[in-house]
């Protein structure tokens, strides 16, 4: 059966300029699809029918899959099939009619001042990382970068004499972002004092670097971070995504706009940015109470 998969994926990469992580996750979540569709019989792009949809969905669910993979599964399907309809590779798109599935909007958790503060003090001041993982914390929260983001840093992207940094983020989408005086201070430092001794002979552009000199990837950036999180005492669960999410949330919590939060998190929709807007009751009254005439 011919799939005319290279020529979306060409798409993809070209037109829609996806990021690497989300090119991989379509080219998965489509690939198992196809197989499916071909272990069905199918011969044809065009005798996919809303029936093959529903089973294959059905399919995921009973393998036990999560309603948010099933959803981005959904999501990826749908794509390929607006492609081919655009295309005129097929005549009906047979997903038009089909509702995707609801993924549950789950609220990661949420530090307090004080636990991040915790994090920090936390932090062994004797260990050669410890410039370094500092600023890592102080980025990731008071920048609200994403681990891929930070990762990605370079040099030439800082602007610290402007206070500024430039973050290429999803999808290639470039913003810049205001870096606050802890933040700029634990970066220099490391800059100053433990990032040349880092940098060997690698050369590397990027800011955060392993003691070998290569950059640093998401999963060290967890396991550093996980580290000193345990060392504070703090036993809930957390993420760099976390720290992300908590500098949305004490934005607004401070009385900041929601579209300005949606900037600085570089979010292309702003109902994403309300998944992380959850304030506390006690806020929502107090809020209420100030500014609404009838409270």
């Amino acid at each position: 059966m011919e799939t005319h998969f290279q020529d979306y994926l060409t798409m993809l990469r070209v037109e829609r300029n996806v990021s690497p992580r989300t090119f991989e996750a379509y080219q998965r979540d489509l690939n198992q699809y196809l197989a499916f569709i071909v272990e069905k019989g199918v011969d044809a792009l065009g005798e996919i029918s809303q029936m093959h949809i529903r089973e294959y969905i059905r399919t995921l669910n009973e393998r036990g899959l999560a309603s948010s993979s099933i959803a981005r599964i959904f999501s990826s399907i749908r794509s390929y099939h607006k492609f081919l309809s655009a295309e005129g590779i097929i005549k009906e798109n047979q997903t038009l009619v089909l509702t995707s599935p609801k993924a549950p909007k789950k609220l990661p958790e949420v530090l307090s001042e004080t636990e991040i503060a915790a994090i920090t003090k936390a932090v062994d001041e004797s260990s050669q990382f410890a410039k370094r993982d500092i600023a890592i914390i102080e980025m990731l929260y008071s920048c609200g970068l994403r681990v891929s983001e930070l990762c990605d840093l370079k040099i030439s992207n800082l602007f610290l004499d402007d206070d500024m940094i430039r973050i290429m983020g999803k999808g290639s989408k470039e913003r810049l972002l205001p870096i606050g005086g802890t933040a700029k201070r634990y970066l220099n430092d490391y800059l100053t004092y433990t990032r040349p001794g880092f940098l060997k002979n690698t050369g590397s552009s990027s800011v955060f670097l392993s003691r070998n000199g290569k950059p640093l990837t998401r999963a060290m950036v967890n396991i550093l971070l996980n580290k000193w999180v345990r060392a504070s005492g703090i036993t809930k669960p957390v993420s760099p995504h976390t720290l992300r999410h908590s500098f949305a949330t004490h934005l607004l919590e401070g009385g900041a706009d929601l579209r300005f939060v949606q900037a600085l998190l570089g979010h292309s929709d702003i109902s994403t940015t309300q998944i992380y807007t959850h304030l506390d009751k006690h806020h929502l009254k107090e809020v209420y109470k100030t500014h609404h005439p009838r409270s």
